[in-house]
């Protein structure tokens, strides 16, 4: 009997994590969705036929149990937690709002690869992350997410390089403006107007099925 296919889903309990979750669920993949709020993740696993875990990726002791509940193989490793918190000018910034950014975004990311990449490399397998074409520009009022999301670019550009004799694909997928449920509604402390002003003017942005496509088609 063929072992089903193993992917491990970071942030999957809303937006690109969940769309995700969902597009690998239909390529036959058994999805691990991970997260912090486990109703989210519980709801999204039980839609697909996979398996909710909680894992707060800033905690190594979470990260530690997701290795435990994947085993010793996976296939696919999506690096999706993260996200942008404020926007405001470096003069009047939140440096812990910045620092928080920096846990989830770089080292979180850092934590999980860590973590799972035995299990990667015993299969074959192919780790995503999903960074952001704020790592191309800054912006104002953007600098932590800019910086955040450049060293993510950077990590992955060194892991690459250093895995050149391992079975191990490292792939990053970058997406633009992508209107969710929640991204820019967190960034602004749940301030709606400030949420949708964002994408004022803006036709029809990415949504989050867009990089789930990018993903599914591109990067497994």
């Amino acid at each position: 009997m063929t072992q089903r296919r193993l992917a491990v889903v970071t942030g999957a309990g809303s937006g690109i994590g969940a769309a995700t979750a969902r597009r690998l669920a239909e390529e036959g993949f058994e999805v691990i969705c991970t997260g912090r709020r486990y109703e989210r993740i519980k709801t999204v696993a039980n839609e697909i036929g996979g398996r909710a875990v909680v894992c707060d990726v800033t905690s190594p002791t979470q990260v530690a149990g997701l290795a435990k509940e994947v085993g010793d193989r996976l296939t696919v490793l999506v690096n999706n937690a993260g996200g942008a918190l404020r926007q405001e000018p470096l003069a009047v910034a939140d440096l812990d709002a910045w620092e928080s950014m920096y846990q989830t975004n770089v080292l979180g990311a850092a934590r999980v690869t860590q973590a799972l990449l035995p299990a990667l490399i015993a299969e074959q397998g192919i780790v995503v992350f999903v960074t952001s074409t704020a790592a191309d520009a800054a912006y104002e009022g953007g600098g932590g997410y800019n910086a955040a999301k450049s060293a993510e670019r950077a990590m992955v550009g060194a892991l690459r390089l250093e895995l050149y004799d391992q079975p191990v694909r490292v792939t990053e997928i970058a997406p633009g403006m992508v209107r969710t449920e929640e991204f820019s509604l967190v960034r602004f402390d749940g301030d709606q107007a400030r949420a949708d002003a964002v994408y004022a003017g803006v036709p029809a942005p990415l949504v989050a099925e867009d990089v789930a496509d990018a993903i599914g088609c591109g990067g497994t």
